[in-house]
């Protein structure tokens, strides 16, 4: 752990070496382009912004426009103009050259741009361009966080359409998961610049871990997404891409505090150096709670433990020559939390301390007809400790010890054929080695796998993304899921998409090799893998009273398939509002679950894994968006959800095992019915979103104010272990959320101050563990730049 005076001195030095980094010589690029309309028709008197640097330039009759004396690096290129879709891309400035681009603008239809690209590219960590895959994606930019106020990631994702962020009680009182489109938080791959981050403690990623304070965009996609980013990717894909416009050099000092004695700090610069051919971004960020109680019923303990996280992040990049450059990234994080269970009468301390680095190395080429490729080497570590004191006895419980590495080798090329046709393909390698104090010694697996990415333009009003991936695992062979998706825009406002895609998801370590029991309540759980012998030496030691029928299914676990279907349309009748609508269904096979397989003589039950269900997920997504002023903009989103295992509904019909029967608590048991069958449980059938941004820029005043409801949700079997939610079992109800944030920006934008409210009104429930009470955060900002 890193002390909190070392943590200063860290900070302190970040600082130091931003101010006398941030005044170094300059070097200068030029930015050339021409904009076109969808008709191929030359654009004029087109404003062309580029950020953070705020430089503009108008196209002139031709449609060309030009900016000079740029800083070497990448900027955010925003064009946004009557009649047409904003417009946003990433942009690479190269030192003392001159750098082209040729932009094409749509009317009415941001998901159908395009772009011609001539020594530049979207993203520089990944060619696949997220917004273009044929599954519904959205984008949350830096400006929406900093509305939000928000300073961990679960507190960006659970106020957008269709996202919920569920406590993973099986993961402990620390972890807080994504639930997309109904799937588990294990279903959704984590990813950090294009590559994937590990550390699922018992198969959950806990999104709390992660500070949004060097987060420059979050892209989603939902829907089976394992086409084009492999296993996991179930649900869908969540991709932070961290700050790297290295332009000029500049730097940040912010602080924040508030309710729960919370503090966030982060310090941030970039420069170029070594005479110009390089360039770096370095920033930190200290972040500590006191925790919070989420039960309003209890007076002492905290539901949500506190802790001390330290976050750094480092991009760096050199230019070899006119085509090649190198590039780094390194992200390091650890959180230290001390939990004192004080309420009951068996008080104890847990203590966990966890350690999570992100690194890669990689070559870019941009070669002069256009050809990008780019090599990778990625390695990302999660580590873990526990322990946990018995205080009325001074007793350490034996903890858990948890280490997962990753290490990834990948090359990736990106070609555009005759202006209408991209294509993009990559292949490589991951070994990933998991040493947990659950599992017998250490694990590991490996995988090959090779990817290709379609974009082709057919008409001026169709357009198709198709794709496939084939991986091969050392343990499960080789899969190959392939998506297609097709665009259409009949007139200038409707435009209609629809796509297919299929998925699958390894089985995790944990469902393969866990053998754990639980020394306070003393369930036990095995891995598919380990099962049959464990139980054996239970048998061998008396502790087995009987072994379930259901147990005969124990073997090999195979991989879970899902079929994502998605279709919907977008309608602007007019330039400020729009219209959006998605309907899904994702149809899950070889589905794995954790199922009751033996009773103990101490009358506690034994878990496994099995492929048992069949299962479905289905609904819609409605988003709206309203530009009522120059100054005030509304949006609001819903989502319809069912969630559906049909291994339970067959059961119910055919009056079969555990799910013949319920229990209403006073009357004797009777026959269950369909109707009796909520859904799965964590999921609610209503889930909406209202937000209000305001934002008047003479007065640099800036705010949010946003409303965020589930309706009710299963949370467990409270009357009889029928393994289903029936109308008698526990609930956590329908609630409201409010958050309001306000800014206010001086001195060109150097100064800002900020006031954020989460949780207006209060609100809490004990099943919601996570949930924190009314916060009231106060924050102050300086920026470091020229002029």
């Amino acid at each position: 752990m890193i002390s909190l005076s070392a943590g200063k001195n860290y900070l302190l030095l970040l600082l130091i070496f931003l101010t006398n980094a941030g005044f170094a010589k300059d070097i200068k690029g030029r930015l050339t382009g021409i904009v076109y309309d969808d008709a191929n028709k030359a654009l004029s008197g087109i404003t062309v912004a580029l950020e953070p640097d705020r430089k503009r330039a108008l196209t002139d009759a031709k449609g060309n426009f030009q900016m000079d004396q740029l800083y070497p690096g990448t900027y955010s290129l925003r064009i946004s103009a009557i009649g047409f879709q904003t417009y946003t891309q990433e942009v690479e400035v190269l030192s003392g050259q001159k750098n082209t681009i040729t932009i094409r603008l749509f009317r009415k239809n941001e998901s159908l741009k395009e772009v011609s690209v001539n020594g530049v590219h979207g993203n520089p960590d990944n060619f696949i361009d997220m917004t273009r895959t044929t599954m519904p994606s959205t984008v949350i930019t830096r400006k929406e966080i900093e509305q939000m106020g928000s300073r961990r990631l679960d507190e960006v994702l659970k106020e957008q359409t269709g996202l919920a962020i569920v406590s993973d009680i099986g993961a402990g009182n620390r972890a807080v998961g994504l639930q997309m489109q109904g799937f588990d938080s294990g279903y959704t791959m984590i990813m950090i610049d294009g590559q994937p981050m590990v550390g699922r403690n018992s198969g959950n990623f806990d999104l709390s871990r992660v500070t949004v304070s060097d987060i420059e965009r979050i892209e989603i996609i939902k829907g089976a997404s394992s086409c084009l980013f492999g296993s996991e990717a179930l649900a869908g894909v969540v991709n932070i891409v961290t700050r790297k416009n290295i332009t000029q050099p500049q730097g940040l000092a912010a602080i924040r505090y508030g309710s729960f004695n919370m503090l966030d700090a982060t310090l941030e610069g970039e420069t170029p150096f070594a005479g110009k051919k390089g360039s770096v971004y370095v920033s930190g960020n200290y972040y500590r709670t006191d925790g919070f109680n989420s039960n309003p019923y209890l007076e002492e303990g905290k539901t949500a433990p506190p802790f001390d996280s330290y976050s750094f992040q480092s991009r760096g990049r050199y230019l070899l020559n006119e085509i090649s450059s190198l590039s780094f990234n390194g992200r390091y994080a650890n959180r230290h939390s001390v939990n004192d269970i004080s309420y009951g009468v068996s008080p104890s301390k847990d203590i966990l301390d966890e350690h999570d680095l992100n690194a890669s190395l990689s070559l870019n080429n941009n070669f002069r007809n256009g050809t990008k490729w780019r090599t990778q080497y990625y390695l990302t570590r999660y580590q873990t400790a526990q322990d946990v004191t018995d205080l009325n006895t001074n007793t350490l419980i034996p903890g858990s010890r948890f280490k997962q590495f990753l290490h990834r080798l990948e090359t990736q090329g990106s070609h555009q054929f005759f202006e209408t046709l991209n294509i993009t393909g990559g292949l490589g390698a991951a070994f990933e080695i998991l040493d947990n104090s659950y599992y017998r010694g250490k694990k590991n697996m490996s995988n090959y796998f090779a990817y290709g990415q379609a974009d082709w333009s057919l008409s001026s009003s169709l357009n198709m993304t198709a794709g496939a991936r084939f991986d091969y695992h050392d343990k499960y062979g080789s899969k190959l899921n392939p998506s297609v998706g097709l665009r259409y825009q009949p007139f200038d406002k409707l435009t209609l998409r629809a796509s297919i895609g299929t998925g699958f998801k390894t089985p995790s370590f944990q469902q393969l090799y866990m053998v754990f029991t639980n020394v306070q309540t003393g369930y036990t759980v095995f891995g598919a893998e380990e099962f049959w012998r464990e139980i054996q030496l239970l048998k061998e030691a008396g502790q087995i009273m009987s072994i379930f029928p259901i147990a005969n299914q124990i073997g090999t676990l195979r991989p879970e398939r899902s079929v994502s279907y998605s279709g919907g349309f977008a309608y602007q009748p007019i330039s400020s509002i729009k219209l959006d609508v998605n309907v899904f269904y994702n149809d899950m096979r070889n589905f794995i679950s954790a199922e009751p397989v033996a009773i103990k003589t101490n009358q506690q039950q034994v878990f496994s894994y099995i492929n048992v269900a069949k299962a479905y997920t289905a609904g819609t997504e409605i988003g709206m968006s309203w530009k009522a002023t120059k100054e005030l903009s509304l949006s609001a989103g819903y989502q319809l959800l069912y969630a559906v295992d049909l291994g339970i509904v067959e059961a119910i019909k055919n009056g079969t095992g555990l799910y013949a029967q319920v229990y209403d608590g006073v009357n004797p048991p009777r026959r269950s019915k369909r109707s009796d069958y909520f859904g799965m449980a964590n999921r609610s059938r209503h889930m909406a979103n209202i937000r209000a941004s305001y934002e008047h820029v003479p007065s640099g005043i800036t705010g949010s104010f946003r409303i965020n409801y589930r309706s009710k949700y299963g949370f467990t079997e409270a009357n009889s272990a029928n393994l289903f939610i029936d109308p008698y079992d526990t609930y956590v109800p329908s609630y409201f959320l409010f958050n309001a944030a306000l800014q206010k920006s001086f001195y060109r934008k150097h100064l800002q101050l900020q006031l954020t409210v989460d949780n207006l009104m209060d609100y809490r429930d004990q099943l919601m563990p996570s949930q924190q009470g009314r916060a009231i955060i106060a924050g102050i900002s300086w920026r470091f730049f020229k002029g």
